[in-house]
């Protein structure tokens, strides 16, 4: 199948299946993931997205394990950037989401998981593995969109979360908030 980054790092997720015919990308979803929550550089996250997550390995797990949910990538702490489904198919990583009157944004839209949570900054390795996938996705779906968990499902998700600096992202590629609440800082 078409949509497989060459140089990054692949293991397969089976939660997946095709686009709807003729829908093109037109957007990118940014998500934040631990596994446990608040933990980083543990197996949690790959095992979650190849349904291999032990419920008892944590009582957190015993809750989510039965899940079936992927990401096209992810990109851990120290900036190694995996990809779980080519970016062709359709993961399953946005659930119940709408963008701009268009409901179920896994139709149309490449979702990237950062190892990170609300309460912890982001290292500077992921922005910069960011920045270049982000680059690579903007040329390969010139004009996608590119916003935050949050954006597309608002009260459900808070993802990528406070901690998450817009601006940074900005520097490295083409990126730009699609909108803004004044009620809230981009840092």
């Amino acid at each position: 199948m078409k949509g497989w980054l060459r140089g990054v790092r692949r293991i397969a997720s089976p939660n997946f299946d095709a686009r709807p015919a003729g829908v093109q990308v037109s957007l990118i979803v940014i998500h934040a993931i631990s596994l446990p929550p608040d933990t980083f550089g543990g197996p949690g996250v790959v095992e979650l997205f190849t349904n291999r997550l032990d419920p008892g390995a944590d009582p957190y797990y015993a809750t989510i394990h039965q899940l079936r949910v992927s990401a096209h990538f992810f990109v851990r702490r120290d900036g190694e950037l995996i990809q779980f489904v080519p970016t062709e198919a359709r993961a399953w990583h946005a659930g119940a989401s709408s963008w701009r009157g268009r409901e179920r944004c896994n139709d149309f839209s490449i979702g990237i998981e950062l190892e990170g949570c609300d309460t912890v900054p982001f290292e500077t390795a992921q922005y910069t593995t960011l920045g270049s996938l982000l680059k690579r996705l903007q040329r390969r779906y010139p004009g996608v969109e590119i916003v935050g968990h949050s954006d597309i499902a608002p009260g459900r998700k808070t993802d990528p979360g406070p901690c998450f600096d817009w601006a940074k992202v900005g520097l490295v590629a083409d990126v730009q908030r699609p909108y803004f609440d004044n009620s809230q800082s981009d840092q």
